[in-house]
């Protein structure tokens, strides 16, 4: 008897295609006691096959390359690949020696055409889902030219059901709101700004502090002003949902962002700012005002540095200011060479106009010369 694994997929957790897990089992187990196979393990995915990359079925590729099984027993070919680098993966394991099962579809791996068979029905299975992308695709792009929005709703607004209008979040939208006002105003940076909406209360969805990435994605996004955006076409529309800010506002916030010689101001101005890195994680180290001083923290979990004042900083720099700091003799020297070299381009400059002066001479005796010729001048 030949020991496998049973390999079993859904494209979603609550199980929204084809057949359930408990089926496959049952198909698989039935299959597998008919052809003198043994199942020494369950592989269950929950995740879609149109993309390369599930951790279950990229640990069982793993294990059955390290001899764990001697074979692999699978429901149908698109519970197993729906791409073709999947596909290409299963065919090495087959060509390795692997035993390539399928419980519903009576494809030999071991001959010519059952392979070919089995090629085919992968191709046919990528293909169904590129076809269905693309079904998709269309489908969104004719509710956008609609002005509704096909995708979940923003952060600030809700979501009210497919083919709706999504309608402004009581509770976030002032937030929104206020984030685009705030950096408008040109007093404040990313990071300011992410500290003062968070001090002021704006979550994600998941009810934690809006993070950087967050935050960046609401300033870009042109839903906000009353427009669509369409990435995949580079394509923007009218909505027909509610705009939380004006399209002037939304403009002068891009137009701010794009100008990186604009020069943002952050609530607090610290000295080192931005210079130092921690010694032992190599993150920076965040300024921080407690009790009258300046402290440096590195935040990263786990890190040996707390924190630095300021002005041990101050006294290191200092130090090793002190260490390739000049002699006085040397001062001196240098002083001298610095006069020496002005005194000499002085020279150099004097004598460049005075060569000037007299190419500006010769050119004036020329025209001079050529006029009286031409009986132009006395």
């Amino acid at each position: 008897m030949k020991d496998c694994f049973g390999y079993v997929r859904v494209s979603t957790a609550k199980q929204g295609d084809g057949v359930s897990l408990s089926e496959q089992k049952s198909v698989i187990t039935e299959y597998a006691a008919r052809n003198q196979l043994r199942i020494i393990k369950w592989w269950e995915e929950t995740q879609t096959a149109a993309k390369k990359g599930r951790p279950e079925f990229n640990e069982m590729v793993t294990e059955l390359r390290r001899g764990k099984a001697s074979g692999l027993v699978i429901y149908k070919i698109d519970r197993s690949a729906r791409n073709y680098h999947d596909w290409a993966t299963i065919s090495d394991l087959a060509d390795s020696g692997i035993g390539i099962f399928i419980a519903t579809e009576s494809f030999d791996f071991n001959t010519y055409g059952g392979r070919m068979a089995a090629d085919f029905m992968a191709v046919v299975s990528a293909n169904f889902v590129r076809n269905l992308k693309e079904e998709i695709h269309k489908g969104q792009l004719g509710q956008v030219k609609r002005g509704l929005y096909p995708w979940g709703a923003p952060l600030g607004y809700k979501n009210n059901g497919k083919g709706k209008l999504k309608t402004p979040d009581t509770k976030a939208a002032p937030f929104i709101r206020q984030a685009f006002e705030l950096y408008a105003s040109g007093e404040h940076s990313y990071d300011s700004l992410l500290k003062e909406m968070q001090r002021r209360g704006l979550r994600n969805r998941s009810g934690n502090p809006i993070s950087m990435c967050g935050l960046s994605t609401v300033l870009n996004n042109p839903f906000y002003c009353g427009k669509i955006r369409m990435p995949r076409w580079n394509k923007t529309y009218e909505g027909k949902h509610k705009p939380l800010v004006s399209i002037s506002l939304f403009q002068k916030v891009q137009r701010l962002k794009a100008d990186r010689r604009h020069k943002k101001v952050t609530r607090h101005q610290y000295l080192y700012r931005g210079l130092f890195h921690c010694g032992h994680c190599g993150n920076a180290m965040i300024a921080e005002r407690q009790k009258g001083h300046v402290y440096y923290r590195c935040h990263q979990k786990g890190c040996l540095t707390k924190t630095v004042r300021e002005e041990r900083i101050e006294e290191e720099l200092l130090r090793q200011l002190r260490r390739i700091a000049f002699s006085e003799t040397v001062m001196a020297r240098a002083e001298r060479r610095v006069a020496l070299l002005v005194e000499e381009y002085g020279e150099a400059q004097s004598d460049k106009t005075a060569t000037l002066r007299l190419a500006e001479k010769r050119q004036k005796m020329e025209r001079l010369t050529d006029a009286l010729i031409d009986c132009l001048i006395d």
